[in-house]
């Protein structure tokens, strides 16, 4: 600064008082607007499949609303919906819906719709995996529960006429964290292999059968690094790591869906399963969208979920959470294809959407 913007009146020592007054009054401006701009943080944690996509959205909406914080985590859709029950996290994200014993206990947690996904069976099959290799639950429930033990058993020839399949041990891999993908792809064994069902079932976390070969793995992640390191593998893994999959050259599974076809994850085939189901959304939103009626529909698809409770300490955190999650399925929001197409995730349908929107407001304090 120059000397003549200081005012005549004023001794250098006033004058290096007054800026250092001024520094001060800057400084704790600065932190009150800080203080403000960091008044609400939003913590989000569970699902690993509905995890890039909320990285995405919290960069979208934090340059529209800058007042708001919102930290993600990828902790596993268990941990998501005991963290949101417990007060630790304000949004817990799942590819479940909780069960009746959890509801009924916590009457207060919602569980609302926010897109629809789909999973990817996965396979390491040297020189095969460019090719789209036919599977049906009952199929891959005899390889998840020991009894189909090699590439090229009977059942999964039958399947694939006029490939050559490799003489080689299957090695099936599970997640060992609470899993939302866990709960969807136990649910298309046990819709579809009345064995299964009454023998392992379905949840987040399951008791896998001991198979020789088998490999746990933790998150969508460590799905496809585990998949990737060990050749004649086979996963299930969330469409939004459908990049990764590319990029590892692991194969794709077309799978048999309850009319008998089978069928690749697309938004087509994702899209039939999800019509077909709208109409049995319950009023609290929680349904299974496994194995759905149609030909054309792809039958391990589900609402990915945001589990909140209704009743938040404070009117600012219920406004805070309410405004993210209105935006986040919102058709020019967070539910435009800009965010979902990099995913491969659909939006929801309107009828459901304006479901969704009806519990958000709901959130109070």
């Amino acid at each position: 600064m120059s000397d003549n913007l200081v005012p005549a009146r004023l001794t250098r020592a006033q004058f290096l008082k007054s800026i250092s007054l001024a520094a001060v009054g800057l400084t704790v401006g600065g932190i009150a607007r800080s203080a403000r701009a960091e008044e609400v943080t939003i913590l989000e944690t569970g699902s690993s499949l509905l995890y890039p996509l909320f990285n995405l959205w919290v960069g979208g909406y934090q340059k529209i609303v800058p007042g708001i914080r919102v930290t993600t985590q990828s902790t596993g859709s268990g941990t998501g919906i005991a963290q949101a029950v417990a007060g630790i996290a304000q949004i817990g994200a799942s590819d479940a819906y909780m069960a009746n014993p959890q509801v009924k206990k916590h009457p207060d947690m919602l569980n609302i719709p926010l897109a629809i996904s789909a999973q990817n069976v996965v396979y390491n099959l040297p020189g095969l995996n460019d090719r789209n290799l036919k599977l049906s639950g009952p199929v891959l429930a005899g390889i998840y529960s020991g009894k189909i033990t090699s590439w090229d058993d009977a059942a999964i020839a039958a399947l694939n006429p006029g490939i050559t399949l490799p003489k080689h041990v299957i090695l099936p891999i599970h997640r060992t964290d609470g899993s939302g993908d866990t709960f969807i792809f136990t649910q298309y064994l046990s819709f579809s292999t009345p064995e299964w069902a009454s023998t392992s079932a379905y949840g987040t976390t399951v008791s896998w059968p001991a198979v020789q070969g088998g490999i746990g793995a933790i998150g969508n992640p460590g799905m496809v690094q585990t998949t990737q390191q060990n050749p004649y593998s086979l996963s299930y893994i969330g469409v939004s790591f459908a990049a990764q999959v590319q990029a590892a050259g692991l194969g794709v599974a077309a799978l048999q869906n309850k009319a008998g076809q089978f069928v690749l994850p697309n938004p087509a085939t994702v899209g039939a399963a999800a019509a077909g189901l709208i109409d049995k959304t319950p009023a609290d939103q929680r349904i299974s969208l496994i194995f759905a009626d149609g030909d054309m529909a792809y039958p391990i698809i589900n609402y990915e979920y945001a589990i909140v409770n209704k009743m938040q300490p404070s009117a600012a955190m219920a406004k805070a959470i309410k405004g993210l999650l209105t935006w986040a399925i919102d058709p020019n929001g967070g539910s435009a294809m800009d965010y979902l197409g990099r995913v491969h995730f659909i939006p929801l349908l309107d009828k459901i959407r304006a479901e969704s929107h009806a519990r958000i407001a709901t959130i109070s304090s």
